[in-house]
Formats: structure tokens, C-alpha cells, sequence
């Protein structure tokens, strides 16, 4: 295969496969031989891009042989439909979360450990220029060891978006999994690795079965301490989405939804803002703020070459399932917190 193209095959063609399919569009060395999806109308989006339709997963990866498989289907099938792709030795990417339960998941990223096979999580804000700069101004010392970390996901879902599905105001389908997912996975990126969570949430006020608001204290194995809040019920400029510029059809602000406190300075992302007291750190001496170049590119994209250079064998995966693992075992914490009123310890 060196040399050749990297042939993908995208199961679901939902939302978010078809973002994958017009990045795939755009990175050179990657083609899209099919996709795999039962609904009606993806046979005619199918034949539009001109790629083969097949309803099973299984047909597809015996009859295809593709190098690698993007899935893009619900939470609840990643398991059965990933593990059928380490079966055939493939390289697969599953959009976040991992799977309903880190148990379940762990399973999984044993499973394609042991068999060698990658197996790559769809966070892709990883892959955004903006996180890359803060991971390194981070890793350079700028901020100096990281004591606190502030990060807000505050926006206001319409109602017309849980009439379309909805399953979307069902219990496990509040901001927490849905959306905190996301956030949860930078901060750990960016802070280091969460040992103890104690979180508390708020019931929805337009009689969802999901939480509406959730806010979460987070301990750190580097002796840091964090605080998240989420909610899709709260008109506000303090999301990833409409701050960093990543997905167009969300408004831009020129606000920023995290915050890195440390010894020697601060950060705020994603506007790259470093404060810091150049001489003595002392709350009498001037501070001052530097806005750092940003560099910007489609993460969506950045990811789908990743995948191209893990499945050639010139790079390792920035997301691993291991990974991912990590990110949801935070997460359920934060659920079981939050239900249960008690700190919870994070499995390491």
C-alpha cells in the first residue's frame, strides 16, 4: 500500500459522516470507496458521490478489503461494528464517545491492543492548530506548573432541536455526554490526567428527562484543581463553538471558553492570550498579555490525514482508543457524581 492511495469506507452517514466525506474530499491520498449506512437515502447519497452503498458492515469489509473504516454511527454500536474491524485487521477511527460504558470500552482497546490493530477516537479538537500552540506553549513552561483550570460550555440548544429527534431529551442524552465529552478530553490534552471528581447538576426546566445545567469539581494528579460547567439551556459566547471559528455555521465571538492558570503565567484558549509578570510573580507587579499567532485549518481535515499517516505506519495515533478510554472514564464519573452526590475516584 505504500505509495497508493488510502482507501476509507464510512459507516453512518448522519451529521457527522458526512462532514467526514467532504474531508476526506480534501486530503490528497485518502479515497472514499463506500459507505455503509441501512437508511433510505443514503443509497441516493451514495450514488451522488459516487461510491459504492452496502447496508453490512461485514459485507463491506470482506468484499472491499478497504484499508481502514470510519465510524460515524451511534454510540451504542461502536463496539460490535470496531471490533468486527480489528477482527478483519483493519484500522478503525469511532466518533466520540468510545462506547455507552468505559467497561465496554476497555474491552474493546484491550482487544485491538492485543491484536495490534489501531484504533483511533474522533476527538477531534486535538487536531486543531489552536490546542496544538496551547499543548506547546504548555510543554514550553509558559504558564509555569498548572495549579487551577476554568473551562465553561454554555449555549442554548433551540426547541425545534429535540423535536426533530426526540431522543434527545432522554436520560443519557444531556449536555454532560453529549457535549462535555468534548471539553473533558482538551482539558485532560492540555492539564494532565483527572483522579477525583465531584460534580452536581440541575434538572431540565423544559421537562426532559436529561440534566440541563452540571458543574464539576476536578482533581488532578499534578495537585491541580479544575472546574467545568455545562449547559444547553443558557444563551452565552462561552462555548468552543462559537469561539473558536471551527465550524461555520456557529456564530464567531471573540471570547474565549478556557482558562490555564499556573506559576508563571496564564493561558486562555482558544484566543492564545499568555498573561504573565515578566521578572518576579508578585500581585503588585505589572502583568501583561501577549496574543500569540494562531495558525488555522479544518481539524476534520487535519484528522483524516492523521488517519492516512497511522494506517501507512509514519505516525501514531494522537488519539488512541486508550485515550478515549481515559476521557469517558472521567465522564461517568461526573454522571455517577452528579447522581449519587458523592466524589468519585477516577479508575487510572
Amino acid at each position: 500500500m505504500m505509495g497508493e492511495n488510502v482507501r476509507l469506507i464510512i459507516v453512518g452517514v448522519g451529521l457527522v459522516g458526512k462532514r467526514h466525506v467532504a474531508a476526506i474530499g480534501q486530503v490528497s491520498g485518502v479515497e472514499l470507496m463506500a459507505v455503509v449506512d441501512t437508511s433510505p437515502q443514503s443509497k441516493e447519497y451514495a450514488r451522488t458521490h459516487g461510491v459504492t452503498h452496502i447496508e453490512s458492515l461485514a459485507l463491506a469489509l470482506e468484499s472491499l478489503k478497504p484499508d481502514g473504516v470510519i465510524l460515524s454511527t451511534p454510540t451504542p454500536m461502536h463496539i460490535d461494528q470496531a471490533s468486527l474491524c480489528v477482527e478483519h485487521g483493519v484500522p478503525v477511527l469511532v466518533e466520540k464517545p468510545l462506547a455507552t460504558s468505559a467497561d465496554d470500552a476497555e474491552k474493546l482497546v484491550s482487544f485491538a491492543q492485543k491484536a495490534n490493530v489501531p484504533l483511533l477516537v474522533g476527538h477531534h479538537r486535538r487536531h486543531n492548530p489552536l490546542i496544538k500552540q496551547a499543548w506547546q506553549l504548555i510543554q514550553d513552561g509558559e504558564v509555569g506548573d498548572i495549579r487551577a483550570v476554568h473551562a465553561q460550555c454554555w449555549f442554548y440548544k433551540p426547541d425545534h432541536y429535540f423535536e426533530e429527534a426526540p431522543w434527545r431529551g432522554q436520560l443519557g442524552a444531556g449536555p454532560i455526554s453529549v457535549n462535555l465529552v468534548h471539553d473533558i478530553d482538551l482539558i485532560r490534552y492540555l492539564c494532565g490526567e483527572v483522579v477525583a471528581v465531584s460534580a452536581h447538576v440541575a434538572a431540565s426546566t423544559r421537562g426532559f428527562e436529561n440534566e440541563e445545567v452540571a458543574a464539576a469539581v476536578l482533581t488532578f494528579a499534578n495537585g491541580a484543581i479544575g472546574t467545568i460547567t455545562v449547559s444547553d439551556g443558557i444563551v452565552s459566547p462561552w462555548s468552543w463553538e462559537l469561539t473558536s471559528q471551527e465550524y461555520p455555521i456557529y456564530p464567531v465571538t471573540n471570547q474565549s471558553c478556557y482558562h490555564i492558570g499556573g506559576s508563571h503565567g496564564s493561558l486562555s484558549i482558544p484566543d492564545l492570550t499568555l498573561w504573565n509578570q515578566h521578572g518576579k510573580q508578585d500581585w503588585w507587579e505589572a502583568i501583561s498579555a501577549t496574543s500569540m499567532p494562531q495558525e488555522s485549518s479544518d481539524p476534520l481535515v487535519n484528522q483524516i490525514d492523521h488517519f492516512r499517516r497511522v494506517i501507512k505506519g509514519y505516525e501514531l495515533p494522537l488519539v488512541s482508543g486508550e485515550e478515549g478510554l481515559k476521557t469517558l472514564r472521567v465522564l461517568e464519573a461526573i454522571e455517577n457524581s452528579g447522581r449519587r452526590g458523592v466524589t468519585i475516584d477516577v479508575i487510572a
